[in-house]
């Protein structure tokens, strides 16, 4: 049976989406099938900014330690950057440009003058190692890459990298940051529209290889436009109880831009909303309350983690963090714990969001009494554009209460998987579901309950995992014959990966060895939590493949033992 804002939120989406509503809805095709689009969703990103950025062209945007910077300022910014881009560094419509670094306002200007020259914004992960970063700009291309300083001293190792590798100084105010940038020669932008290529995000599935995962213009801003509708929703529900705040709308940038959840509904959301941004360069929460009180933030969105870290601070009796009505989280599911204590102990609601970096984030929400009532649910599929089922193998729907694999449908889904038909191919189902690897299943009240994966990856804090990666760089030391890596449990990140190696005859090896290795080939956050080291060769099926399953129950009894 619905709930009384389960009923809430359907009455107010028909509203808003109905013929002459604020989000009246058109249709497009795809797939054979017509899909729902918000009709009044500008066409490019580039359009999405520059509508906003003027409606809110005097209102805070971005507040980064001492620097605050308005809308207005930020996107008189990217246009420079965009000029500079096609006049002094020769960049056409559909070029790869690549953005290494961590979060920064500079960051966030080169996103927005990438789009506006023609670029596909290309976002790579801050966290790579060289080898990392190589394999993937290859992978897709990219023939430019801004890089802060650390990055761009990764980069300069690799041999041979063929893209142009221009740094810039995140640490001076925007102007500075940029200035080696904006001082080139200036040319014309392009036309650009609906269909084409806007951003790549990279995304780490079962098969290890770090896939670039292509989105067009509209299928980011109708994404960024589904979050919008639910933002709408929930306020005009507030209006409606009499629960509006006159606050500014703000929220922490905690999470990596290179991250969905950073990119759509944190940072492209407050545009529309506008909403300000305070930076954190690095996660530590305490200093994330200090901000909070210091800015009145009003919402919160992060990994489980961050929450839970705040949570259970010592000092968090020392800051007032009552304008902070939401508290959200994605990436990793939340204990079921943390839930009620989050809403017994802090003032925020607590929130879920499911998404993932092929659905432009857009995915099931649970909010607030909901998420109380069903604390272990992913929430309901997001109104209006998002259609969710629960498949078997062939692409059957399941009844209810059913598990299968859950797929998701929407005109938010990504184009494709740069270079890679045959994974994309295999990401979608012949009439249009894109299969997320989640194995889960729907209540009588259309509830999504997340039970297992079907890929074999580890979500540590919100980062996906693939073992088979971990476990290729495994083999890349001379003294390993056998690896497996598999996930374990943990109560700070969800999970952690764990691996057990047996040594090639005659060699020795230790955890700590292992370790060190893998710390110069691959992320940090990658590495095994635990390695074993076993004399045995390790136990495999029938197929010869090694039997990750008994080994996983094996070790995680240990770890949980």
């Amino acid at each position: 049976m619905k709930t009384e804002l389960d009923l809430k939120m359907d009455a107010v989406m028909a509203a808003m989406t109905a013929e002459g509503g604020p989000l009246a809805l058109t249709e497009i095709e795809r797939f054979g099938r017509k899909l729902p689009v918000i009709a009044a969703a500008p066409p490019t990103l580039g359009a999405y900014a520059a509508h906003f950025c003027n409606e809110h062209q005097a209102t805070e945007f971005l507040v980064a330690g001492d620097e605050r910077l308005t809308f207005g300022a930020v996107y008189a910014a990217a246009t420079q950057v965009a000029a500079a881009l096609v006049g002094g560094f020769g960049v056409k419509k559909g070029d790869r440009v690549g953005i290494a670094a961590r979060n920064s306002p500079a960051w966030i200007t080169l996103y927005f003058g990438i789009l506006l020259a023609g670029g596909v914004a290309t976002l790579l992960n801050g966290w790579w190692q060289a080898d990392e970063f190589r394999e993937a700009i290859e992978d897709v291309d990219c023939s430019l890459v801004f890089a802060d300083g650390p990055r761009a001293a990764r980069l300069a190792t690799i041999a041979g990298l063929r893209a142009q590798v221009v740094t810039f100084d995140d640490t001076l105010p925007l102007a500075g940051a940029l200035a080696g940038i904006t001082t080139r020669d200036v040319g014309a932008l392009p036309a650009i529209g609906p269909d084409d290529h806007a951003t790549i995000l990279f995304t780490s599935g079962s098969t290890g290889r770090s896939k670039g995962a292509l989105s067009t213009h509209r299928q980011v801003v109708q994404g960024v436009f589904n979050y919008l509708s639910s933002a709408m929703m929930m306020l005009a529900i507030a209006t409606q109880d009499g629960e509006v705040s006159t606050l500014q709308p703000s929220t922490l940038l905690n999470v990596p831009l290179f991250h969905v959840t950073a990119e759509v509904p944190v940072m492209l959301m407050s545009l529309a909303i506008g909403r300000k941004l305070v930076l954190m360069p690095k996660w530590d929460a305490e200093e994330a309350m200090r901000l909070i009180e210091k800015e009145k933030i009003t919402y919160f969105v992060g990994v489980p983690l961050m929450s839970f870290e705040m949570l259970t601070h010592p000092n968090r009796h020392k800051y007032d963090l009552s304008t902070m009505t939401d508290i959200a989280a994605g990436g990793a599911p939340r204990p079921v714990e943390h839930v009620r204590r989050i809403h017994e102990e802090m003032q925020g609601a607590p929130l879920i969001g499911y998404g993932l970096t092929e659905t432009n984030g857009v995915g099931t929400g649970n909010l607030r009494d909901n998420y109380l009532a069903k604390p272990n649910s992913a929430g309901r599929p997001t109104l209006p554009l998002v259609d969710l089922a629960i498949l078997d193998d062939a692409g059957r729907p399941l009844a209810t209460g059913q598990r299968g694999e859950v797929c998701i449908r929407s005109v938010a889904n990504f184009e494709l998987y740069w270079g890679r038909p045959d994974a994309t191919a295999e990401a979608f189902t012949a009439d249009g579901y894109f299969r997320t690897g989640d194995i889960g299943y729907l209540d009588e009240d259309g509830y999504l309950f997340i039970v297992d994966r079907k890929k074999d990856i580890i979500i540590r804090g919100g980062e996906n995992i693939s073992c088979q990666e971990v476990e290729a760089a495994l083999y890349e030391h001379p003294a390993v014959a056998e690896a497996a890596v598999f996930g374990l449990a943990d109560e700070k990140f969800g999970e952690v990966p764990g691996a057990v190696v047996h040594p090639a005859e005659g060699a020795s090896l230790s955890p700590e060895e292992l370790t060190d290795f893998l710390l110069k080939h691959i992320a940090a956050f990658k590495v095994p939590a635990r390695i074993w080291i076993v004399a045995d060769p390790l136990p495999r099926l029938g197929t010869e493949k090694i039997d990750k399953v008994s080994l996983r129950a094996k070790y995680r009894a240990l770890v949980a033992a």
